[in-house]
């Protein structure tokens, strides 16, 4: 272990030479304070300024090339301010045009002959650079970026990127070698890890590749292991509390209960509902996470645990994110547990105040086992007899706070968090590992597979031809309008449009509209009538995304769904294939970008919902599928949850070994690492604030 009296972590930045008070307090908007913070200043990315030879050029990549200018170059002006330069170089063996646009001052630049570095993306079939940095190599020019690798870091402004390099390189000289090492040198041996003055230097200044991504791999474990260490003290503490209700479960009435289910239960629902009996039988607190594929049958695993509270003389209380769905829930459970005696209630938002005053009423004495609503449960009014079971469905829906306050509702209740977005169980255990997980891949007996189309704009009437072979037969279709803009006023006009032109289009049936702007009983009226068949067709926004269940309707069109993500084209795509019928979805789009095409050709190749999120974690990065500001999910600085899954896991066992022995608070050797626990949270806060 390295000991040093000069502790970096509370130095102020501004001991570093070049600091001033005024670049000291920009800096503090990117969370540095100290030189400590300085020098975990990651760089988003390197540029590359090593000279290529031409048998390592690739075609619409980026290159660096020595170059001897030739000719003239030629200045053009179009479009108002825009203009383009253009010159012809050579570089041994090959001529090329090179080419820098909105940048009419390189023209003079470019005169006359002399050898140049050239940094931009290669067009082999024009044979053309188009620049996008440069730097005159001849004789009385002194390169600054030539044969380098340069660190590209995040700015505000009035920060440049040359001035947080020289910065840097100050830091670095003077201070590395000052970092405390918190990892005892056996794991660094075991873990292969650098030590973190190397690794300091591998972050901002790699000697190569290979050195870069050493030291990434070094951050990214110490990353991994104040996480895992965060969320295993929570875990514990949990646990130690005692403080959940051991529930007396009748567990001959939850059988009979689950034998009089009008289907049978999947070997995954069997697995779960154990696992969640037991930890309501237990004096601790249940956390779990139950993630399951669309119409893996989630709710029912819900509903048998909610009777399970109910033998046990407990309330239970769903919060789902829309009133919708909270409709949609409120029938499901009333279907699965009224005959079983329990009184399912729902609150929303459009609750009337006389059967608020009467619902609040029974929920406090008792006479109301289930409550199920959206933010209207966690309002101050609200107050139950006996909370003892939570479940928060389509979590990551709702804020920490807003899951936080429900909770509070009870005396400690178990709580049961369930999401129809599932990704694999080991990143699953990762982001989540605060809780206990719970996964259903297999989808109820009798679900039919779902056959999904990409067709252009101009192909939308032969789509529409085919459905009416289906309308025709008695089956249903959805028409799923996309999001013009984040104007809900935009998006229902868009609705109605289409409602018209589907309704032509489709003379002989009923075409109906469902939006967000429809009110509670609007909206229940339509649902009823696209339920019991007297519409053909629903044209709808996307608040039938989750929850609605219409085993008729067989057959969706999604009108541009380049405008949606992976993971909510796959949950609207759920709405079909809930029946005996046999389905399919019709992705309408002209995607421009290539991420569009990707979308689109990942819908059509998989059903699986694991394999679709798995794609839109690698296409979206896990800061917007998480949807971070909301879940609660941390943004990691050196940590890809997608490729550092193992680095994770490895961080949870070295965690979990140190607190099962107590080491971790106990141990002189682990006093660094105490210490660094600290720091690291007092950043975290900082960035987050």
């Amino acid at each position: 272990m390295i000991s040093n009296k000069l502790v970096i972590e509370k130095l102020p930045v501004s001991k570093v030479t070049g600091v001033t008070s005024q670049k000291a307090a920009l800096l503090q908007e990117l969370g540095v304070q100290t030189v400590l913070d300085l020098l975990w200043l990651a760089p988003s990315r390197f540029e590359d300024f090593r000279i290529q030879p031409w048998t390592e050029v690739r075609d619409g990549e980026k290159v660096t090339l020595n170059a001897n200018i030739q000719g003239v170059p030629v200045l053009s002006r179009y479009g108002g301010k825009r203009s383009r330069v253009m010159a012809r170089f050579f570089s041994d063996p090959i001529s090329f045009q090179a080419v820098w646009f909105n940048q009419p001052f390189m023209q003079p630049l470019l005169q006359g002959s002399g050898e140049w570095m050239l940094t931009g993306k290669w067009d082999a079939r024009l044979r053309q650079l188009t620049v996008s940095a440069c730097e005159r190599m001849d004789a009385g020019h002194t390169s600054v970026r030539a044969g380098t690798v340069q660190p590209v870091y995040p700015l505000v402004a009035g920060l440049t990127q040359g001035w947080v390099r020289k910065v840097m390189q100050i830091a670095l000289e003077k201070f590395a070698t000052h970092a405390v090492e918190w990892i005892p040198e056996e794991w660094l041996a075991r873990l292969g890890l650098l030590g973190i003055s190397d690794a300091f230097v591998g972050l901002h200044q790699p000697r190569d590749h290979a050195h870069g991504q050493a030291a990434r791999k070094r951050f990214a474990y110490e990353e991994c292991f104040m996480f895992q260490s965060r969320l295993f003290a929570s875990k514990q503490a949990n646990k130690k509390t005692g403080e959940g209700i051991a529930m007396s479960i009748d567990r001959e009435a939850v059988r009979h209960m689950v034998l009089e289910l009008p289907f049978k239960l999947t070997t995954g629902q069997k697995y779960v509902i154990k696992d969640i009996l037991e930890d309501l039988e237990a004096p601790s607190i249940m956390q779990r996470l139950l993630q399951g594929d669309v119409g893996s049958g989630k709710t029912v695993v819900a509903a048998v645990a909610a009777y399970a509270a109910f033998t046990a003389d407990a309330q239970s209380a769903f919060m789902v994110p829309t009133e919708l769905l909270a409709e949609q829930q409120a029938r499901a459970m009333k279907k699965f547990l009224q005959p079983h005696g329990v009184e399912v209630a729902l609150l929303t938002g459009s609750t009337t105040e006389r059967n608020r005053r009467e619902l609040l009423a029974g929920l406090q004495l008792g006479l109301i086992h289930v409550l199920i609503g959206t933010h209207a449960l966690i309002q101050d009014d609200v107050h139950f007899r006996k909370l003892g079971f939570v479940v928060i469905d389509e979590q990551h829906r709702f804020g920490v706070q807003q899951r936080a306050t429900l909770r509070e509702k009870g005396l400690a209740p178990d709580v049961l968090t369930m999401t129809a977005t599932p990704i694999p169980r080991t990143l699953a255990i990762t982001i989540w590992g605060d809780l206990d997980v719970s996964t259903l891949r297999e989808k109820p007996a009798g679900r039919q597979p779902i056959e999904t189309f990409w067709l252009r704009h101009d192909q939308l009437m032969s789509a529409i031809q085919r459905v009416k072979e289906s309308l025709s037969e008695g089956r249903q279709l959805y028409v799923i309008c996309p999001l013009i803009e984040e104007s809900e006023m935009l998006d229902v006009q868009n609705a109605v449009d289409t409602q018209i032109q589907f309704q032509q289009a489709l003379s002989s049936y009923v075409v109906g509209l469902l939006h967000g702007r429809l009110t509670n009983a609007e909206k229940e009226g339509v649902m009823r009538q696209f339920v019991d068949g007297t519409i053909h067709a629903l044209v709808s926004t996307t608040v039938v995304e989750v929850g609605v269940d219409v085993p008729n309707a067989t057959e969706m069109i999604i009108l541009d769904s380049d405008r949606f993500g992976l993971s909510q084209l796959h949950q609207l795509r759920g709405r079909v294939g809930r029946g005996i019928h046999r389905s399919r979805c019709w992705l309408i789009a002209d995607p421009k970008s290539e991420n569009g095409k990707q979308r689109m050709q990942a819908m059509t190749d998989t059903e699986d919902g694991f394999e679709i999120a798995r794609r839109d974690l690698e296409l979206r990065g896990p800061g917007d599928y998480f949807g971070t500001k909301q879940s609660g999910i941390p943004t990691f600085r050196f940590v890809d949850v997608l490729l550092d899954a193992g680095i994770m896991e490895q961080a949870r066992d070295d965690v979990a070994d140190l607190w099962r022995d107590g080491k971790i608070w106990t141990d002189p050797q682990f006093s660094e690492l105490r210490g660094r626990m600290n720091a690291l949270q007092i950043v975290e806060q900082r960035m987050k604030d």
